[in-house]
């Protein structure tokens, strides 16, 4: 099996923006870029309401829900405090300009985590 999965060219990535990444199961994982052209890739739900963090504002190495304002960091998940919580993040390798990310993750990390209808997400340790 492959380990690494292609995903698009950087430069498809906008500049403080994100692009979606469909799965055969589970939520969507948004792979971020910064105005370094640094790479990033999260669960596409805000650890807080579950709020789509690819269509948050991308800033240093953060992203900000767009949701209610909370700012996860893209390195790690981690919501910034005196927020709590952690999203997911997922291994990500640039070669050549071509954005990877990693298959066995891509295919089970994180699966079982859903967009909450109402109320608060559960609280996850970050992976």
């Amino acid at each position: 099996m492959n380990d690494w999965t292609p995903i698009c060219r950087v430069d498809e990535i906008p500049v403080l923006g994100s692009r979606r990444v469909s799965r055969p199961q589970g939520l969507d994982v948004a792979v971020f870029r910064n105005d370094k052209d640094e790479v990033f890739a999260l669960l596409d739900r805000c650890p807080h309401k579950g709020g789509p963090l690819s269509q948050g504002i991308v800033f240093g190495t953060s992203v900000a829900c767009p949701l209610h304002n909370w700012t996860i960091g893209l390195c790690t998940g981690q919501a910034a405090a005196p927020d709590e919580g952690c999203t997911p993040r997922f291994e990500v390798k640039l070669t050549g300009g071509q954005v990877f990310l990693k298959t066995s993750e891509l295919t089970s990390h994180a699966t079982e985590l859903t967009r909450p209808l109402a109320g608060p997400t559960h609280r996850t340790a970050c992976a």
